[in-house]
């Protein structure tokens, strides 16, 4: 087999199933598996798997044992030569994978392919590539500075090597993940990325960026930026400064303080007021039940010539595939004001987020 997709839930039962959709189409011309591992959700994040993916391998763990220790367990039922470690939150486009299996395979010396991630509103990621967050690094984002945090000597729709890659989106050889016996499962949350990816670099293989492929990571929905996610943050931080650097009394207050520091700055993210006077429907119809839903005039489009600023557009996977879909959102990010929303073919929600650090909005028809 050549592949097999770990995706670890909790409790997102619409954005699951959209990704789980993107990723089936992905997959078509692949020899690959789909395993979900369930961190004991409360919503029916199962019970949708079961019925509507019933090939996909899904995994109900009893307890929220975390992200690693969740991930662990995908992985050691997966089958295939590469691993692919994939928020539930993320949408892929149709040739994501077959075109990372390719360049993988022209590598000699590979660690993890990482590439590049848009939130829902289109806006590029920068921890898509990060460097090592070593002390002087680290301490420079906690005060706000954050240039050398990110891997910014490669621009992000290039190609090349970049340390440390976030767990949203991760490929690499299964060999690789075993021999450095995957995600360390002393991270419940946060970190176990970078901790990762940093281990792996030590095993003396090299990282890769691959800025040709774009993945939606809503992100707002798996991490919420909030006080609590700042103090599970930076003490993840706090474990990987122990593992992998030389500790010394003065570094421990530096490293100390900062953390306080940001903790204490932080602030709970601010509900998204985001109001749209315009929606447009990209699509062959208007669903009955989306416009009793929504209420507001929809104007049914074809194209998206002319878009005005303050516009919701809202795309029809019926009509347009996931790639077109992507593409779209990134090109028309840089209209004022502008949302997305995605329809879900033969389902009855829409979905979408206009920002990465406020959950997203499902709308139920």
């Amino acid at each position: 087999m050549q592949l097999s997709i770990i995706i670890l839930n909790y409790n997102v039962r619409y954005f699951l199933e959209l990704c789980l959709k993107s990723v089936s189409e992905a997959i078509s011309t692949l020899d690959a598996e789909i395993i979900v591992v369930d961190n004991n959700s409360s919503d029916d994040s199962c019970e949708m798997v079961k019925q509507l993916f019933p090939d996909v391998n899904l995994i109900e763990n009893k307890l929220n044992s975390g992200f690693s220790k969740g991930n662990n367990i995908g992985v050691s039922h997966a089958k295939g030569k590469y691993v692919c470690i994939l928020n539930p939150d993320t949408v892929v486009p149709e040739d994501a994978f077959s075109q990372l299996i390719e360049f993988a395979e022209n590598q000699t010396n590979l660690g993890i392919v990482g590439c590049r991630l848009i939130d829902g509103t289109g806006k590029y990621l920068p921890e898509s590539k990060r460097n090592i967050p070593k002390p002087r690094v680290a301490f420079k984002k906690l005060l706000g500075n954050p240039n050398d945090y990110y891997a910014n000597q490669l621009e992000e729709h290039d190609i090349g090597k970049a340390p440390i890659f976030v767990g949203a989106f991760m490929l690499l050889k299964k060999t690789v993940y075993e021999q450095i016996n995957g995600f360390d499962e002393d991270y419940f949350m946060y970190g176990e990325d970078i901790d990762l990816s940093y281990k792996i670099l030590k095993a003396g293989y090299d990282n890769y960026y691959y800025g040709k492929t774009t993945v939606i990571h809503f992100k707002g929905e798996s991490t919420l930026k909030d006080a609590k996610y700042a103090q599970r943050f930076y003490g993840a931080m706090q474990i990987f400064y122990k593992k992998h650097f030389k500790s010394n009394l003065a570094f421990n207050i530096v490293v100390w303080l900062g953390i306080k520091a940001a903790y204490l700055i932080r602030t709970n993210p601010k509900a998204d007021n985001t109001t749209s006077k315009h929606l447009v429907l990209l699509s062959n119809k208007i669903p009955e039940y989306l416009q009793k839903k929504i209420e507001k005039p929809i104007e049914l489009r074809g194209d998206l010539e002319n878009v005005k600023p303050n516009t919701e557009i809202i795309f029809d996977t019926d009509m347009l595939a996931f790639k077109s879909i992507i593409a779209h959102i990134d090109a028309f990010s840089s209209i004022s004001n502008t949302t997305f929303k995605i329809l879900i073919a033969q389902s009855n929600f829409v979905l979408g987020s206009n920002s990465s650090k406020t959950r997203g909005e499902v709308i139920v028809c």
